[in-house]
């Protein structure tokens, strides 16, 4: 039982200056553990550590700082007053889902007499990004302002089209922008080139957010009304993976606060067939709520997502959560199984490579890029997965750390039809004769310019501790330290010199450890999600290294901390 493990490269953080561990700790009476989490999380005084657990909404930065803001605020409120026909366009997945419930719940809300629609666009018809023929749906509405989420910020052409059916855009958007911009009445994205809105991490809802806040500040409506709404920016911050900081961690927070004392119908009807019982946190968000919300959209129509995050009816609530249920279903489904092909596919190799690059016919074009993603947590090496659509081959890439993907797909341009995307993730059509020749030209200019250290994966740790420095203490402070996610992680430890004083294995396919220290007498509960692998080597008898983060177990009304291991290896690896 067990394969061949690839052993992850361990990288410490640096540790910091113990001179601001020491001041820290003194401040605030800390442990020199939790004083150094802290000081590299860049906190190192007891004003930075105020700001960081105790910040708030109005810490938050003003809307008008944003370049175009007054100008797309002057826009909506003469749409407003003039009771014109908005459009509220927004993408398929759980940011662009979001944004539109986000605008579609406030506006129905504050100014329930106005006309207001939204349109998110099919992902298989249509395709990414404001189309053709959403906007000539909106022409034949009598839309005349388009507010374009979470896209548009490269949608040059379309914007020109709209005008010519008589719809001027704002375009609020958190994509890198173009050379050029659309000839929109305003464009809202922190990521223009000198754009002087300090914050340049937010999630297309959270744009959004601020124009709606740079409304309620010249429309005079009390901030708390749109405060409500912050469940729709936490979870496309949280789905959307941004940095969790600055901004994004106080919308999170106070999103979360939102969800759990008191979740809108839709929230609530995810949560239940999500099956979560205890409080909601982001990991909650990631991975129940977002990816029910984007079955939608990747097996039938993000407009389910949408009715469903917008009802105000339990019975419907329940039966559209259920309806999305099912999808996600259908979706792991084909996930799995093609996850399982692609996988079988990569050990039929028998030649060393540097790429995989998988192509079948049948592969269900909804979940390509999270096949991708399985394949490198496999074998961790740039992936790109393609399938058949329309006569074309189309794909979707994932790539490692530190490996431009993108770049790599351009140098083998002249055998595509389009592509686009960024460093880590991109998509691609070309013909299908030009497959074979298309993966050879990729696996060449991979193997030219990854170097061999870049195909080890990296496990980022942030402390080396003795297992005696564990205590409830520093669990509760972690907590403090949430909401986590990119640019805030939960933070992770490796202690050396293990011993496996008892394995349990569950459902054949978990690990249930009580571990010791060299040279103790105490023992600790660790826990080994899907660590099957793992079972020879923690039975070996030898001294062990183990990363891993704290948990509470609670069980009939004891609390114990236990070990969350993210990896075990052997104290030297040959």
């Amino acid at each position: 039982m067990g394969k061949k493990i690839q052993y992850k490269q361990w990288e410490y953080a640096q540790t910091p200056n113990q001179e601001k561990i020491e001041i820290l700790r003194k401040a605030l009476n800390l442990s020199e553990v939790t004083a150094t989490l802290l000081v590299q999380k860049g906190i190192e005084s007891y004003d930075d550590a105020f700001h960081f657990f105790r910040d708030s909404l109005e810490d938050a930065h003003d809307p008008f700082l944003m370049d175009n803001m007054a100008t797309a605020v002057e826009r909506l409120s003469r749409a407003i007053h003039q009771e014109e026909k908005i459009l509220f366009y927004g993408d398929y997945d759980v940011d662009g889902t979001t944004s539109v419930s986000l605008f579609k719940a406030f506006f129905k809300k504050v100014y329930p007499h106005l006309e207001c629609d939204f349109y998110v666009p099919d992902r298989y018809t249509e395709g990414y990004g404001v189309s053709q023929r959403g906007i000539d749906i909106a022409a034949e509405k009598g839309i005349s302002l388009m507010i374009t989420l979470d896209c548009g910020i490269r949608a040059i052409a379309k914007v020109d089209y709209a005008l010519t059916k008589g719809i001027e855009t704002i375009i609020c958007d958190h994509h890198e922008p173009g050379d050029s911009l659309p000839k929109a009445v305003a464009v809202l994205d922190p990521k223009i080139p000198k754009n002087k809105y300090p914050f340049k991490e937010l999630s297309g809802c959270g744009v959004g957010f601020k124009l709606l806040k740079a409304l309620c500040k010249k429309e005079r409506i009390a901030q708390e009304t749109l405060y409500s709404f912050l469940d729709f920016v936490a979870i496309s911050s949280a789905c959307d993976i941004v940095p969790i900081v600055g901004e994004n961690r106080i919308f999170v927070r106070e999103g979360l606060k939102n969800i759990n004392s008191n979740p809108r119908i839709g929230v609530k009807a995810l949560i239940e067939v999500a099956g979560f019982k205890n409080e909601i946190n982001v990991s909650n968000l990631v991975f129940g709520l977002g990816p029910r919300i984007n079955a939608a959209g990747r097996i039938a129509h993000a407009n389910y997502a949408v009715n469903l995050l917008l009802s105000e009816d339990e019975t419907e609530a329940f039966e559209g959560a259920k309806s999305v249920d099912i999808k996600n279903e259908l979706r792991k489904g084909y996930d799995s199984q093609i996850t399982e092909e692609a996988l079988e596919i990569i050990e039929q190799k028998s030649e060393p490579y540097y790429s995989n690059v998988l192509f079948k016919e049948d592969w269900h074009k909804g979940v390509i890029g999270i096949v991708a993603s399985r394949c490198i947590e496999k074998y961790y090496k740039p992936t790109i997965i393609l399938t058949e659509s329309n006569g074309k081959a189309t794909g979707s890439a994932r790539s490692i750390k530190g490996f431009d993907i993108h770049k790599a797909i351009a140098a083998c341009s002249h055998l595509l039809e389009q592509f686009g995307g960024h460093m880590y993730a991109a998509g691609l059509t070309l013909p299908l004769e030009n497959v074979p020749a298309f993966r050879t030209a990729f696996e060449q200019v991979v193997a030219a310019q990854i170097s061999t250290a870049q195909l080890i994966p990296i496990l980022y740790i942030d402390l080396k501790i003795n297992l005696n420095q564990i205590n409830l203490k520093l669990y509760e402070l972690i907590r403090q330290m949430a909401p986590f996610g990119p640019g805030n992680m939960e933070p992770a430890f490796g202690s050396e010199n293990i011993l496996v004083v008892e394995v349990t294995i569950l459902k054949e396919k978990h690990l249930r450890l009580k571990v010791s220290q060299e040279g103790r007498k105490e023992t600790y509960n660790a826990i080994g999600f899907n660590m099957i692998d793992y079972l020879s080597l923690v039975q070996s008898g030898e001294p062990l290294r183990i990363c891993y983060q704290l948990n509470l177990n609670e069980y009939r009304g004891n609390k114990t901390l236990q070990l969350m291991l993210k990896d075990i290896q052997p104290m030297e690896i040959n």
